[in-house]
C-alpha cells in the first residue's frame, strides 16, 4: 500500500471538548444554545494546532466569559457519525463554581440564551441521549477520580 493509499484510510474524526461545571449542591451546569433544540454543555470544536484542552478553555471563556481552572479529563467518547463525520469529544473537569463565579458569568449572546444548574438525575430530559450519558460518566469521574471511555454514548466498562 502506497503511502497516499494509507493516508486516504486513516480516520480524520473532528474534536470537540467541554466542561463539566458544578455549584455547591452537585447540580450540573447546562447552556442554552440559540442554533439547538436542546441543552448543551460549555464547549466546542478544537482549532488546528490546539488541543482538546485548549478548546475547552477557549470555548468556556468565549461563551461564558470566565476564565476557570480546567481540571482533569473526565470522559473521552467516540461518536461515529456517517453523515458529518466521526468525532472524538472530550469531557473536562470545570470543577465547582461559586456564587461568585456564578455572578461573573456573561454569556455568548450570539449563541447562548441562558444556562441553569440542574440535578444530574434530570439531565436526561433537557438533552439528546448521548451527551447525557456523556454527562452521566462525568458526574461519575468526578466523583470517583476515573476518566470514563464511551463508544456511541455507551461505556464499556460500567453500562453507563
Amino acid at each position: 500500500m502506497s503511502e497516499n493509499e494509507h493516508e486516504a484510510k486513516m480516520a480524520r474524526p473532528r474534536m470537540a471538548a467541554g466542561a463539566l461545571f458544578f455549584d455547591e449542591a452537585d447540580r450540573v451546569l447546562l447552556v442554552e444554545p440559540s442554533y439547538k433544540d436542546y441543552r448543551d454543555i460549555p464547549g466546542g470544536y478544537v482549532e488546528a494546532g490546539e488541543s482538546p484542552r485548549q478548546a475547552c478553555v477557549r470555548e468556556v471563556q468565549e461563551e461564558l466569559g470566565l476564565a476557570p481552572q480546567i481540571g482533569r479529563l473526565l470522559v473521552v467518547e467516540w461518536a461515529p457519525n456517517p453523515g458529518e463525520g466521526d468525532k472524538v469529544l472530550y469531557l473536562f473537569d470545570g470543577g465547582r463554581l461559586s456564587a461568585d463565579d456564578r455572578w461573573q458569568i456573561t454569556l455568548q449572546a450570539d449563541e447562548l440564551r441562558g444556562f441553569d444548574f440542574h440535578e444530574a438525575d434530570q439531565v436526561h430530559n433537557l438533552t439528546i441521549s448521548r451527551l447525557a450519558r456523556r454527562i452521566a460518566a462525568g458526574v461519575q469521574a468526578h466523583t470517583n477520580g476515573l476518566t470514563a471511555y464511551l463508544e456511541y454514548g455507551e461505556s464499556l466498562e460500567t453500562g453507563i
